[in-house]
């Protein structure tokens, strides 16, 4: 910032609502990676349950772990929150632009992964299908999700879910409101 520039309380309110993004983001890697593995012994044991052999998992590449696209997308997103944010408290006139750019970006994203979760047994159904595999068409996918989900701690599936949600659309929607404001 400076000297001409004032201060803007508006940018700043949105530079803090960016880094709860940022995190709220980082918190999705982060518990898979600590619980991830704990949901692969609780599907493997319902693929067993269900007389399926556990190894259609490493056979079909599905992980509960923080690996590839779950931790690269959520991390990336948590960067450009925190670059948005370090731009909007230095009162650089780019992170206005950008923020108006990627926070919508990231808001519609968060809706996908609400849309995504809650379809999540028909898509895996689907994906299932189209593999042509007669082992992963007699999954019971409806029990085979339950089981992983149950690998995970109670706090995290609904709560954490939740909360990330709450910030990720709450924040994102109350970051445009400052933009509009601070406009």
């Amino acid at each position: 910032m400076n000297d001409e520039e004032e201060w803007n309380p508006m940018m700043s309110f949105a530079a803090v609502l960016q880094i709860l993004i940022a995190l709220a983001f980082l918190s999705i890697p982060v518990v898979r990676h600590r619980y991830g593995p704990q949901a692969k012994t609780a599907a493997e044991g319902e693929l067993r349950r269900q007389g399926i052999p556990e190894t259609v998992l490493e056979e079909n590449k599905i992980r509960f772990d923080a690996s590839g696209h779950e931790t690269a997308v959520p991390a990336t997103v948590a960067v450009v929150m925190v670059g948005l944010a370090v731009l909007n408290l230095a009162g650089a006139g780019l992170g206005v632009t950008l923020s108006w750019v990627f926070q919508p970006i990231v808001l519609l994203g968060n809706l996908l992964i609400i849309y995504s979760n809650l379809t999540a047994v028909k898509s895996v159904e689907t994906a299932f299908r189209r593999k042509n595999d007669p082992v992963l068409a007699r999954i019971d996918v409806r029990s085979f999700l339950k089981a992983a989900e149950r690998g995970f701690p109670t706090w995290v599936m609904p709560v954490l879910q939740n909360v990330r949600h709450v910030v990720v659309i709450g924040g994102s929607l109350l970051v445009m409101g400052a933009l509009a404001l601070a406009g």
